[in-house]
């Protein structure tokens, strides 16, 4: 990432502006965020749904598609967010959106709704990996469950080889080409992202931020969230829960239909 200067004279890294992967239709703009390790084909299923009606903004996250991979970029969510900030500003949108993010996408665009609660209409997360920290449960069995889910996640990004060859292995049973991919390429972006993204989160505190309607959707086979994890933001009264009984993590037809009908 390029550094510019500060007001008084401090260093600090300047945002690369995203990819954008598609921009279709016009009307109110609906802006797609995807997760780790994917890229924006992840709403191939969700934009023909909206692009009727919609102006349809789909970006690829720092480090995956088609985005840059800035040599020095950390991946925490500050950089996600002011990666995805920059971006948006460049699109000079002129009128609150909707907002979509999926798996890791959904706590990048939680922080984002938090940060910049003016430009948003509405937020949309799609199979949110929230997980909280083990210490601050009180239900034991939800406890047990996510410390089991952050140690999987310990053990995936500390092996490599095996990960990147199981990856690959999986990639060919998914029904969209080119959703789940770790490689050698995105190997840095996603064993930080997963690091200072998804097992050190702050979703729940970013979301209880968050002043317009929050719409959550879920798989009922979604092996990606521990069961019980959500409850905490089921909870909050601007929050509202969907699930789809028989769909995985993936943004299948189905949920894809139940996505499209919470962005309006």
């Amino acid at each position: 990432m390029g550094r510019v200067k500060d007001a008084v004279g401090r260093l600090f890294r300047r945002a690369p502006l995203l990819h954008v992967a598609g921009d279709e239709g016009t009307g109110p703009v609906v802006v797609l965020v995807h997760g780790i390790a994917s890229s924006s084909v992840t709403f191939q299923n969700l934009v023909p749904l909206l692009e009727p009606t919609h102006r349809v903004i789909s970006i690829d996250i720092l480090g995956f598609g088609r985005s840059p991979t800035p040599p020095d970029a950390t991946y925490t969510l500050e950089e996600h967010v002011a990666a995805l900030h920059a971006t948006l500003r460049s699109l000079k949108l002129t009128h609150p959106f909707v907002l979509v993010g999926h798996s890791l996408g959904a706590l990048i665009v939680a922080r984002y709704a938090a940060q910049y609660p003016d430009a948003l209409s509405r937020l949309v997360l799609v199979g949110p990996p929230i997980y909280g920290t083990p210490a601050e449960i009180g239900d034991r069995r939800v406890r047990s469950r996510v410390s089991a889910y952050l140690r999987a996640w310990e053990f995936l990004r500390s092996n490599k080889d095996f990960t990147i060859r199981n990856a690959a292995i999986l990639a060919k049973l998914l029904p969209i080409k080119g959703v789940f991919e770790i490689t050698e390429k995105n190997w840095t972006p996603f064993v930080l992202s997963l690091k200072n993204c998804i097992e050190s989160q702050t979703a729940v505190s970013d979301l209880a931020r968050v002043r317009v309607p929050v719409e959550v959707v879920v798989g009922t086979l979604d092996a990606f969230i521990a069961p019980g994890s959500l409850a905490v933001i089921e909870a909050m009264r601007h929050v509202t829960m969907y699930k789809v009984d028989g769909n995985d993590h993936i943004i299948r037809k189905r949920l894809a239909r139940v996505v499209a009908a919470a962005c309006v």
